[in-house]
């Protein structure tokens, strides 16, 4: 199995991490006007695509 000649850098190994980062989740608002992730369920009024999943935080 091959072996790197000389040690990587600090620098040149973070310039190869620099695109790993985590990315900005993607914030939507639902119906309701609460603030969630796109693709889960909404944590004010349960509900996912329209759906009633769980049931409301302030009941």
């Amino acid at each position: 199995m091959p072996l790197p000649k000389k040690k990587t850098s600090k620098s040149r190994r973070n310039m190869r991490r620099s695109h790993d980062h985590v990315a900005i989740p993607n914030v939507v608002y639902c119906e309701c006007g609460e603030a969630s992730l796109s693709h889960c369920i909404c944590p004010g009024c349960g509900k996912y695509k329209g759906r009633q999943y769980t049931k409301a935080a302030d009941a």
